[in-house]
């Protein structure tokens, strides 16, 4: 049975995933809205100085067509919101959300949530990566974990604190790994993956569905992609 992944975001961690997920044969619908951009080559690999100014996703699906012919590639130049869903999880079996900002990871995670579909989110900020199966209505979900979006500015994003380029491709093989397991029958949830690349370390943090959460707890708040909801509070 043909299997097909939706793909959130063409740069470090996107970047990582694309290749493996065509090596395994799988459909791939990736959607990102970014230019190839010179600064991020050295964590982008799948992009070559000839690229910078191209779309992302025209420059991914390039790339994968001459590593792997035949290689099946939807490429969508477009920021996902709210409005596109259902329609861009229809016939998906997993997504991989490797987004570089809190809007889109809250709305591709209540997206997923309220439709059913399996996630894997991962996440790099500096030295630290980290990647979380969610499987609806079984598992802890993101917004178990975190809540809601952070004001403006709470967070650093990758360009402002830097990531390790090395990095991607661990945390986008750990994300690609959970996605076998998932479409194989064999997921492992509630658990967040932790890897420390300056020591090497990894760890496992339990992680357990929050009966209060306003997605996927016993008393939900959110059943709809509300657009206003997906939007950054300014900093204090």
């Amino acid at each position: 049975m043909e299997r097909t992944v939706l793909v959130v975001g063409a740069g470090g961690l996107g970047c990582a995933v694309l290749p493996l997920l065509a090596a395994h044969g799988l459909r791939i619908r990736v959607y990102d809205a970014d230019v190839v951009s010179l600064d991020n080559l050295q964590r982008q690999l799948l992009f070559r100085t000839a690229d910078v100014g191209r779309p992302k996703v025209e420059a991914a699906a390039d790339a994968l067509a001459r590593l792997f012919p035949g290689a099946r590639i939807e490429a969508v130049g477009e920021r996902l919101v709210p409005e596109d869903f259902p329609a861009v999880l229809e016939g998906v079996d997993v997504v991989l959300d490797g987004s570089d900002n809190f809007p889109t990871r809250f709305l591709v995670n209540d997206a997923c949530v309220l439709a059913g579909k399996p996630l894997v989110h991962g996440g790099i900020l500096r030295f630290t990566g980290q990647v979380m199966a969610i499987l609806p209505g079984q598992t802890a979900c993101y917004r178990c974990l975190f809540e809601d979006l952070p004001p403006a500015g709470a967070v650093p994003s990758c360009s402002e604190a830097g990531v390790l380029g090395a990095l991607c491709g661990i945390v986008g093989a750990r994300m690609v790994a959970q996605a076998r397991a998932i479409l194989e029958g064999r997921p492992a949830g509630d658990e967040l993956w932790i890897h420390d690349a300056r020591t090497g370390r990894t760890r496992m943090v339990p992680l357990s569905r929050d009966e209060r959460c306003a997605v996927c707890g016993d008393a939900p708040t959110i059943v709809n992609l509300d657009a206003a909801r997906y939007v950054e509070a300014r900093a204090a």
